[in-house]
């Protein structure tokens, strides 16, 4: 019987007051299933106890094992060791506070969701009815809200250092409330992303939807939300243009 193969993992250790951050090394016997996160706790239960690292459902639904995998933004219960080589460095989301080793401050993610509302709360197995007829069964509409807020999205977007910058997560979730605005202020959303650090302060390098594990392509988002501005400002503009004109 073959030995298990072991990979050296390179994890990141930082605590608040200490002098610098640090990595350390453990070697961690791995399978082919073995996923970035069960080394992790391996390293807590058997090696280091004292490695602060955040998980919940063990099955990428909830977001709370985000970090960087070898340069990369990931969530750590879905990722294989066996297809990332060995040594396997393993560090905090770039962009928050490090609030012990892997573990961040998701704060300042969850402050610039808030304007966005997120009105939405599923009641029914249909949509509204409209005009007297009932909607669609929910199975035939797309499904505008997947974003796990994991953070993944800002930790890998080139501008998400700007601390103005609303997000990735951010301008798509009030993307998400302007498709679907029951219950929402659509005005007062389109003012609040129509901003030099809203969505135009995005430079459109789709690192966000390159990294989003639940397909939500903010990316994009922001692109619809740019034309949707864009949309909202023609019309005034001629206006005023012909106004001058006139005068």
């Amino acid at each position: 019987m073959n030995a298990p193969r072991t990979v050296l993992l390179k994890v990141f250790r930082y605590r608040p007051g200490d002098p610098a951050p640090r990595y350390d090394e453990f070697r961690v016997p791995t399978g082919p299933r073995t996923t970035v996160l069960d080394a992790l706790l391996a390293v807590r239960r058997l090696q280091d106890p004292g490695l602060a690292v955040r998980h919940s459902c063990l099955h990428g639904s909830c977001g709370t094992c985000g970090m960087r995998v070898n340069g990369r933004e990931v969530l750590a219960c879905v990722t294989r060791i066996e297809e990332l080589g060995d040594p396997v460095v393993v560090e905090p989301l770039a962009g928050l506070p490090v609030q012990g080793d892997l573990v961040v401050d998701m704060e300042d993610l969850y402050r610039r969701l808030e304007p966005a509302g997120r009105p939405l709360v599923r009641a029914s197995e249909r949509a509204s009815e409209r005009d007297g007829k009932a909607g669609p069964v929910l199975e035939e509409l797309e499904r505008l809200e997947d974003c796990l807020e994991c953070g993944l999205c800002l930790s890998a977007c080139p501008v998400a250092g700007d601390p103005r910058f609303l997000g990735p997560a951010a301008l798509a979730a009030a993307e998400r409330v302007l498709a679907e605005p029951r219950g929402a202020d659509p005005r007062g959303v389109l003012g609040w992303v129509d901003d030099a650090h809203g969505a135009w302060r995005c430079h459109a390098a789709f690192e966000c939807s390159e990294v989003c594990p639940a397909g939500v392509d903010p990316g994009g988002a922001i692109m619809r939300l740019r034309r949707r501005l864009l949309a909202d400002r023609l019309p005034r503009l001629v206006g005023r243009y012909h106004q001058e004109v006139r005068s």
